[in-house]
């Protein structure tokens, strides 16, 4: 006959209270932050001639210009996310890269739905993150809704942009990515095959190293494909 010892409920709760620190361990955001900075520079050809754009303007860069500028290890990034369409699965892909490369604790919020994309955005910013990266069209009304109340949280929009944004929202756009919002469409032709693998990738790095950098409310604009 087989007997089994139960372990006392002392030594259960104990075990259990251990593995629950664990886990949480080097993941609690409810702990102060340092908030964003950045480590390296931009190249010089990231803003031109000007090194101070003003709000609402476009800047340029060259390729490869923001390739030494990442954030300080452990930034508190939520990637805020809504459709399946392939564009935004290539820029959801492209985040998490950056995301990895650069040492960022991320984390993600997704909308289910169009009933959804507001609250995704509060959820987001419930986490307080040092960044908040969107990805996909569905957010850009939701975003121009609710970014003018919330000036200390810096956005960073990527292959699309708000029409009117404030001075924490950043922009990424392209050749082919520029949606504006409902009834705005685009600044330039939208192309969906513009969004490549390699694209998504820099607008992402060239956007982070706006925001990082200080330079936000602007838009980053890339030529080069």
């Amino acid at each position: 006959m087989i007997v089994l010892h139960r372990p006392p409920l002392a030594v259960v709760l104990a075990v259990a209270a251990a593995l629950l620190t664990g886990c949480a361990s080097g993941d609690d955001w409810s702990e102060p932050r340092a908030g964003l900075s950045a480590v390296g520079e931009l190249g010089a050809g990231f803003l031109g001639p000007d090194t101070s754009p003003a709000p609402e303007s476009t800047v340029t860069p060259s390729p490869g210009s923001w390739s030494e500028v990442r954030p300080s290890p452990g930034a508190r990034v939520v990637l805020l996310t809504a459709g399946d369409d392939r564009p935004t699965k290539t820029l959801v892909k492209a985040v998490n890269a950056w995301a990895e490369e650069a040492d960022a604790d991320l984390r993600t919020v997704t909308a289910s739905g169009a009933a959804d994309l507001l609250p995704a955005v509060t959820r987001a910013l419930a986490l307080r993150p040092d960044l908040v990266i969107s990805a996909g069209d569905d957010l850009i009304d939701p975003l121009a809704a609710v970014t003018p109340s919330h000036l200390a949280q810096q956005f960073l929009i990527v292959g699309a942009e708000l029409a009117e944004p404030t001075e924490n929202v950043t922009a990424v756009d392209w050749p082919g990515a520029s949606f504006r919002g409902e009834g705005l469409g685009m600044s330039s032709t939208y192309d969906p095959a513009s969004f490549t693998d390699a694209r998504c990738a820099a607008a992402v790095r060239a956007g982070a190293a706006a925001v990082l950098t200080g330079h936000t409310g602007i838009v980053v604009w890339l030529d080069e494909p």
